[in-house]
């Protein structure tokens, strides 16, 4: 797979990801004003409370990446991803990070090098 072609389905994944957020969360929340609430339905049966608990996981991990390679390879901007992790979600979050990471890569890659 290509660089390019990863980047683009990252990113695709990321949008589509937001745009179900936008279109199913977002009204139910202005609905009732419940920030709380929306948080705390992800944990309203053992099912639903398996998946939440392994995107809160996910969140950790990727924030202790970010932080890791901040200071082990000087990559910049993770702390957007953070926020992005919490809202939309995780999978916005760690697409963004891959699409910076790599574009700080490229740019300190030496031309001709693969």
């Amino acid at each position: 797979m290509s660089e390019n072609l990863l980047r683009v389905s990252v990113v695709t994944i990321a949008v589509a990801f937001t745009i179900y957020f936008c279109v199913t969360v977002v009204p139910a929340v202005l609905e009732t004003g419940d920030v709380i609430g929306a948080f705390a339905a992800g944990f309203v049966n053992p099912f639903s409370s398996g998946y939440s608990t392994d995107v809160i996981a996910c969140w950790v991990v990727l924030l202790l990446w970010l932080i890791y390679e901040a200071s082990a390879y000087g990559v910049r901007g993770g702390w957007i991803c953070v926020l992005l992790g919490v809202v939309p979600g995780v999978v916005v979050g760690l697409a963004a990070y891959l699409v910076i990471r790599s574009r700080q890569i490229s740019e300190a890659r030496p031309s001709g090098a693969v």
